[in-house]
């Protein structure tokens, strides 16, 4: 794979990806994927949840992506080569674990997609409403989304509450069914600007990876530019006040949101997928991990504290914080502004997403997991051409009529497996011994021999009292707890394989870590993405098992 990188792999036609990509574009791709819906939405849960302190949650879950970033950046530096996780884990695992991870990854890069194109046509809509341009309610959402809304509506006319003063989602629902025309007994109602977003930046995808990075780089200047100044501005408006207490709920408080606070990182290493379209993968790529996450968490506090300062962490429960908290104090040209750049911002995240999962599927594609035709390169813009056509269909068409619903959920589940396998493969690469070159990117070795045990024993300590409430409730269907104990038992497994075999301390601590968040997200999300990893294992079996260069 690293020599096909280096010669720049070709398809059958003989036409290789272009090398357009330095550290700065990298950094930016970063920024551009991890600042969106996070920022601009799902803080307000956690504030909510955490007040204050939970300042402390984006400084842990940081610290764990971090982790997970290093790892990467060793990957790449190691094998430059297209397909982010995927690859690594054929290096690192062979070819089933590697499939399982590609299959996971599409559920993130699919998933992940299809929710922010639905939270980009709420902000679009709300920004035509500005301008006095009124869409169909019946074509700004769907199906589901519209009926909880009508009934909602309903049950709130009965009541004798006027249909204004009801929420803005209500309104668009109840709208929606009462106006949607009718087809064979059938309300036409759809997601018209979700699919259309899509489909420009399919098309955008297409033409070449110049004309992506010009425009995310475009759009990250603005929404930082834009993010800056509401720290700014935000801060005269602060009241110490309302960090009084900074943890309203305590620690247990905070960690309530963290599934909220990691969507709000998601996308950093999609820029791993590109690594055969940089000019110096080895060095570039680690420095545009590590500089878009530590850009990302700084502002991330910044914003968490002037949200809390600006107003009481109690009424930041709302789709639009940042809007929110403007509207709050009457400063309504700024609230304006933050809703246009939450529509650049997760124009971008759809943009670095839409650019990641076809050269994934051109990877499995090369390893022949997948028909050739995925890896088929556009002779002219030199850009993995059906893969990119089958992404947007697979992300536009759902995004016309799905909610939301589980679905963040879901895209957090397929991100932390790929840190898992990521973080654990690197123990799986053999050293390197010294080559005087300083291109190459190598991860810190800590010896983990006594550390790790350590960390575990004090671990096993701290939560002893949950570890025997988990082992009581364990038949009650107390799904939550099982988890907790199945990593309880691979923690405990790392510390004596630390032990035995001086593994080293980052990608364990990077692992042990997303196996905890994972044992965070609901249980009705793992139902969802066994059935998603059946389907892959099921597709894998009967075709890709016996087609494949390793078969």
């Amino acid at each position: 794979m690293r020599a096909d990188a280096a010669a720049g792999f070709s398809d059958s036609h003989g036409v290789s990806l272009k090398k357009e990509l330095g550290v700065r574009d990298l950094t930016f791709m970063g920024i551009a994927a991890v600042i969106g819906a996070g920022i601009f939405s799902t803080i307000g849960t956690a504030a909510h949840s955490g007040g204050p302190g939970i300042v402390y949650l984006f400084f842990i879950t940081a610290i764990t992506c971090g982790f997970s970033a290093l790892c990467y950046a060793e990957f790449a530096s190691r094998v430059p080569a297209a397909g982010s996780a995927y690859t690594y884990a054929y290096v690192s695992f062979g070819e089933l674990i590697a499939w399982i991870i590609g299959w996971a990854l599409i559920l993130e890069y699919a998933i992940g997609n299809i929710v922010v194109a639905i939270s980009w046509s709420g902000y679009f809509y709300n920004l035509l409403e500005g301008f006095h341009i009124h869409l169909p309610a019946w074509l700004a959402t769907n199906p589901t989304t519209a009926k909880e809304g009508y009934t909602a509506a309903q049950q709130a006319l009965a009541a004798g509450t006027p249909l204004e003063s009801l929420g803005k989602q209500v309104r668009l629902g109840y709208e929606a069914v009462l106006n949607a025309p009718q087809i064979g007994g059938w309300k036409c109602i759809i997601n018209l600007p979700a699919f259309i977003i899509v489909a420009l930046i399919t098309c955008l995808a297409y033409i070449g990876i110049q004309e992506s990075k010009k425009s995310t780089n475009a759009m990250v200047i603005f929404k930082i530019g834009v993010i800056i100044f509401v720290i700014i501005v935000g801060f005269f408006y602060v009241d110490t006040r309302n960090w009084d207490p900074f943890l309203p709920n305590g620690i247990t408080g905070v960690l309530s949101g963290v599934s909220s606070v990691f969507f709000a990182y998601i996308g950093f290493d999609a820029i791993s997928t590109t690594a055969e379209e940089c000019k110096n993968p080895q060095r570039d790529l680690p420095r545009g991990m590590v500089y878009s996450l530590l850009i990302c968490t700084v502002l991330y506090v910044l914003i968490a504290l002037v949200l809390t300062g600006m107003v009481s962490y109690k009424q930041l429960k709302v789709d639009d914080p940042l809007a929110f908290v403007f509207d709050q104090l009457k400063l309504y040209k700024i609230s304006y502004l933050v809703s246009i750049s939450a529509v650049v911002a997760t124009t971008s995240v759809l943009m670095v997403f839409q650019l990641g999962q076809p050269r994934i599927w051109m990877s499995m594609s090369r390893d022949g997991l997948l028909p050739k035709k995925f890896a088929t390169v556009h002779p002219r813009f030199q850009t993995p051409s059906f893969a990119t056509i089958i992404t947007g269909l697979l992300v536009g068409i759902p995004a016309l009529f799905v909610s939301s619903g589980t679905m963040t959920d879901l895209t957090s589940i397929g991100t932390l497996f790929a840190f898992v396998l990521v973080c654990f493969g690197v123990l799986a690469l053999p050293r390197l011994a010294p080559t005087g070159t300083r291109s190459m990117f190598k991860l810190p070795y800590i010896n983990g021999k006594w550390i790790v045990p350590a960390l575990v024993l004090l671990i096993l300590f701290l939560l002893r009292e949950r570890i025997q409430l988990a082992v009581v409730n364990l038949g009650s269907e107390n799904y939550p707890e099982v988890l907790f104990l199945i990593f309880i038992g691979l923690a405990i497994v790392a510390a004596i394989l630390s032990f035995q075999k001086n593994y080293s301390l980052i990608p364990i601590l990077g692992g042990l870590c997303c196996l905890y968040l994972m044992t965070e997200i609901p249980a009705i999300s793992w139902c969802w993405f066994f059935a998603w990893m059946a389907i892959g294992l099921t597709i894998y079996f009967l075709y890709g098992r016996s087609r494949s260069k390793l078969a």
